[in-house]
């Protein structure tokens, strides 16, 4: 048997953003079904809506995966941006967009603060802060 490759210690900004795009993938993909069922796309084909949808909560869950570095945290800020701008076709989305982009912004901002925390307490305790997100900030990744 081969020895098991320790995991990757995640902050709490990346744990709690992870957890709000994936369950925001959900809604945004149903959205898509919703904006297809009202067939609220102007003249056209009326499945785009369920293209837009699946393709937008698909960038979500890979963006949920890539949340240990800097810039995913503003590439889920895009993200929160492009489903805003889905109010166009259908007004209830901004609704959405703002109770999910909320749930963004407490989940990256008080994440990097118990992250700082973290690493804070660790340093004073003299043991290595065990925060990768901080440490890829700091390395400009």
């Amino acid at each position: 048997m081969s020895a098991r490759r320790a995991r990757r210690p995640r902050g709490a900004a990346e744990s709690l953003g992870a957890i709000v795009l994936g369950f925001e993938s959900v809604v945004v993909f149903l959205g898509g079904l919703v904006v297809y069922g009202l067939r609220a796309l102007p003249e056209g084909e009326p499945w785009w809506g369920i293209v837009a949808g699946a393709i937008l909560a698909l960038l979500m869950i890979v963006t949920a995966g890539l949340l240990r570095h800097r810039w995913a945290i503003a590439l889920g800020w895009l993200w929160q941006l492009v489903l805003a701008a889905g109010a166009i076709l259908l007004p209830a989305l901004l609704i959405v967009a703002l109770i999910f982009g909320a749930m963004w912004g407490y989940a990256t901002i008080k994440g990097a603060a118990l992250d700082r925390r973290n690493a804070r307490l660790a340093a004073e305790a003299g043991g290595v802060a065990d925060v990768p997100h901080e440490t890829d900030r700091a390395n400009g990744d």
